[in-house]
């Protein structure tokens, strides 16, 4: 059987393991410690840096097919990968445009996706002129690094911007920003598609996220009172830049719902979709497939990077909520003195049919470690439940 490599050793590559066992796919992970989520469950999970070219050299030898559990590694070293004949899914030309996000908002305008009004700026000068067409506040980014809330600024003004445009201009810095306007949206969606290299693509219904200070706190399947034609045409978008970008594997295109218009866009009817974020890989706002879809996005994955034809991507219930598991409150501060264990025991008593998925990380308020999913015939339930759970798991206090 293929032996197929993650480099990154976060939760991601840590649920990709179950489907690997149930595949007969042999699995490797490139840990950057020992303790990393994926290398407590992985036997073959030799620790690197991912920014080591010898490192990652030596990893991809022992590989049938290379991919990640996220997109940080450089750029001429995944060239030099492939020039040397490993195989890289997703292809580094597709995987710079979830690097660099003024990248990806050139190549999607040069496809004509819809997208927020965007410009890269260099100063407050710049910055002042792109406001004067797009309106204050002002969101600007990162280009390169940022995740779940970090590398975004929301500006009211050019001095806001000021300490950040001089570390981007700083020796090492990225020389930019990408400046963008503030969408007044009525929800948030995000689009999972999968694509092999035969070009056979998938997509999982699409989905309501909720964010709160930009890390996703809950995930709803299928968005509720989302409408279809709506639905329809995100799902196009997403398959439409899976094909244009040659993508293989999972892609996470998150979106923005705005309000209706009169104009009589695509989607109109229930308002229109612009393409906010991509992520070429899993992705948070897929974890709930693991026990709501026929074919979770880890299984997914792997069979697109091995061109095996993909898996049915309907829901197993009406309605699917999941809620991240956050770290919370010590005991000091308010919390519950009871360790993580006793929670789940607690919330298992409580709910049995609560999904519980921890990720093995030390727990740090705000931080990530694991998600709950909950399925049923009707989504304000499952929602409430699944929001329960995890604010019993994050404090072990219930409200």
């Amino acid at each position: 059987m293929p032996t197929v490599g993650i480099i990154g050793g976060g939760q991601l590559a840590r649920m990709t393991a179950p489907a690997a066992i149930a595949l007969g796919v042999r699995l490797r992970v490139l840990a950057a410690d020992p303790d990393d989520s994926a290398a407590q469950v992985v036997v073959d999970a030799p620790v690197g840096d991912y920014r080591d070219a010898a490192a990652v050299t030596a990893f991809a030898q022992g590989c049938d097919v290379v991919t990640f559990d996220h997109e940080h590694v450089p750029m001429p070293l995944l060239e030099d990968l492939v020039a040397g004949g490993a195989v890289v899914r997703p292809r580094p030309q597709a995987l710079r445009l979830a690097q660099d996000k003024a990248a990806m908002r050139a190549c999607l305008t040069s496809l004509d996706v819809p997208c927020p009004r965007w410009a890269t700026v260099r100063d407050k000068a710049e910055l002042a002129g792109f406001a004067a067409e797009a309106g204050w506040p002002v969101v600007l980014k990162t280009p390169r690094g940022g995740y779940d809330g970090k590398g975004v600024l929301v500006a009211e003004n050019p001095d806001d911007a000021a300490a950040w445009l001089a570390r981007a201009g700083q020796p090492g810095g990225t020389g930019l920003l990408l400046a963008e306007e503030r969408v007044a949206f009525e929800q948030e969606l995000a689009v999972l598609i999968a694509r092999s290299p035969s070009g056979q693509a998938a997509a999982w219904p699409v989905v309501q996220t909720v964010q709160v200070d930009g890390i996703c706190r809950e995930v709803t399947a299928p968005a509720p009172g989302l409408d279809p034609g709506l639905a329809a045409e995100a799902t196009r978008i997403g398959l439409r830049i899976a094909g244009e970008l040659d993508v293989v594997g999972v892609l996470a295109v998150e979106m923005f719902q705005t309000a209706a218009g009169p104009d009589g866009a695509p989607g109109d009817a229930g308002g229109r979709v612009l393409v906010n974020e991509l992520a070429m890989r899993p992705h948070n706002s897929g974890h709930w497939g693991m026990d709501g879809a026929v074919t979770a996005q880890f299984e997914q994955h792997l069979r697109a990077v091995l061109d095996y034809p993909l898996g049915e991507t309907s829901l197993t219930a009406p309605a699917v909520a999941m809620a991240n598991v956050l770290g919370g409150r010590s005991s000091a501060d308010g919390g519950s003195a009871m360790g993580i264990d006793e929670r789940v025991h607690h919330l298992f008593a409580a709910d049995p049919g609560a999904k519980v998925h921890l990720y093995g990380k030390q727990v740090r308020p705000g931080r990530k470690i694991g998600h709950v999913t909950v399925l049923g015939e009707d989504m304000t339930s499952v929602r409430a439940r699944a929001s329960a759970a995890a604010r019993w798991l994050r404090d072990g206090v219930g409200e």
